[in-house]
């Protein structure tokens, strides 16, 4: 498929593109924000509730009806690739003790989406995690979901909202999401055109502005979707701190060929990559659990009566 080149925010025909089918999940980092748990496990095997945060993101995947999953990993995140896999041994354990309910489960994590892995021997940026995929990717568009982030959308999940988008206009979509003016600093914000209820055509964008200089309060949430145009992009960004290759970088490269749309997702985001966001989650997903749910409030309360 040949990719033409395009006019500053001029939108590719529908059909230049065709569809989203595969997820890539960059999950190299060394997960500092939440040391010292993180030194012998990775960040995003960190439990939320009863499953992995990383669970969380491939299951968003496929509700979205993505199938094929590519995990960037890196040394010492072997157990990423184990939890995807059959455990014959467990199963076999399962069955023996006549367990069918995590026998179901355990299958169907193994069985829920084709995973493919690449390593990153070098911590070189997010954009340079996201080049790694391209000859498992092809010269297709493509999903990106941060693992930090859990999304969520209830019954409609935020990457399909993004799809839908993108359906819609066959070009790249960010997630995004207003966020108080005095915490802009901490986020990609853009300077954006409003073109729809909830949806902006991406002027630039501008990583962690100061407060009064800050384009907007659009920050830049964990999920993307991406052109093959962002492959060419990033290998001509020139890296830049610690020889790292931004993906924010690219994407602003992209911008000069093809529009990027940012859609205001609807839902809940969990901030996994942090202590008091990881707490959040647990606290919030516990309580809506089907089975713990009302266990968890009693508990909660218990523990507030006694504060």
């Amino acid at each position: 498929m040949t990719t033409r080149h395009l006019p500053t925010g001029a939108a590719p025909e529908t059909g230049t593109f065709g569809p989203v089918r595969t997820a890539v999940f960059p999950a190299a980092g060394f997960g500092t924000r939440m040391l010292p748990a993180t030194k012998s496990v990775p960040k995003e095997m960190l439990t939320v509730v009863d499953r992995p945060v990383i669970q969380y993101g491939v299951e968003e995947a496929v509700a979205s009806g993505i199938g094929k999953i590519v995990v960037i990993t890196a040394a010492g995140k072997g157990s990423l690739e184990d939890h995807f896999d059959a455990s014959r041994e467990l199963e076999h354990v399962l069955e023996r003790k006549g367990d069918e309910a995590n026998l179901a489960v355990i299958r169907g994590v193994a069985s829920m989406a084709s995973m493919s892995y690449v390593r990153q021997a070098h911590a070189l940026g997010l954009g340079h995690a996201v080049l790694l995929t391209e000859p498992l990717v092809g010269h297709e568009p493509f999903a990106v979901f941060l693992p930090d982030d859990i999304m969520d959308g209830g019954d409609d999940p935020v990457m399909a909202q993004l799809m839908r988008v993108y359906d819609e206009h066959r070009c790249s979509v960010i997630a995004v999401e207003r966020v108080p003016r005095e915490h802009v600093s901490r986020y990609g914000v853009l300077a954006v055109e409003t073109i729809g209820p909830r949806l902006h055509r991406i002027k630039d964008m501008v990583e962690k502005p100061a407060v009064g200089a800050a384009p907007s309060n659009l920050a830049i949430m964990g999920r993307y979707i991406l052109t093959p145009t962002i492959f060419e992009k990033l290998r001509e960004t020139t890296p830049g701190a610690g020889g790292e290759i931004q993906l924010t970088d690219g994407i602003r490269r992209l911008l000069a060929e093809e529009t990027v749309l940012a859609c205001e997702y609807v839902g809940t985001r969990y901030d996994c990559g942090s202590k008091l966001g990881y707490l959040r989650a647990n606290v919030e997903m516990g309580l809506r659990h089907p089975v713990l749910g009302p266990s968890v409030r009693e508990l909660l309360a218990e523990i507030l009566g006694r504060s």
